[in-house]
């Protein structure tokens, strides 16, 4: 029996975001068997680090959905990335998925590292 659960939405995507997401879940050498993996780790200039990729359900793992595109989550990350917003700029001088977190308490330059 599966230890994983399905919770509110804690994050939310922007519109560009999913039409990214989507675009990279319909190339043909995507593994449909993962989820988008949304979550933190140690490191970074500001401490911590956001995980952004697709993955397997790990026992740990949260499952919620946005737009039809399947997401998962430590339970224990829920902690710093409830309510924040992951966006896609796809313009010339900065290209990437950038994160919006009310829960951070300072951010790095780059804005893929965070403090609480």
């Amino acid at each position: 029996m599966s230890t994983t659960s399905l919770v509110n939405i804690p994050v939310s995507l922007t519109p560009g975001a999913i039409t990214e997401i989507a675009r990279l879940m319909a190339e043909p050498e995507f593994d449909s068997t993962q989820k988008l993996r949304i979550g933190v780790k140690g490191g970074g200039c500001s401490g911590m680090t956001y995980i952004l990729g697709f993955d397997k359900i790990e026992t740990d793992d949260e499952q919620f959905e946005i737009e039809g595109i399947p997401c998962i989550m430590n339970k224990n990350h829920s902690l710093y990335l409830y309510g924040m917003e992951v966006d896609w700029q796809g313009g010339l001088n900065s290209r990437g998925f950038t994160f919006t977190n009310p829960n951070a308490s300072k951010t790095c330059g780059c804005g893929t590292s965070f403090a609480v």
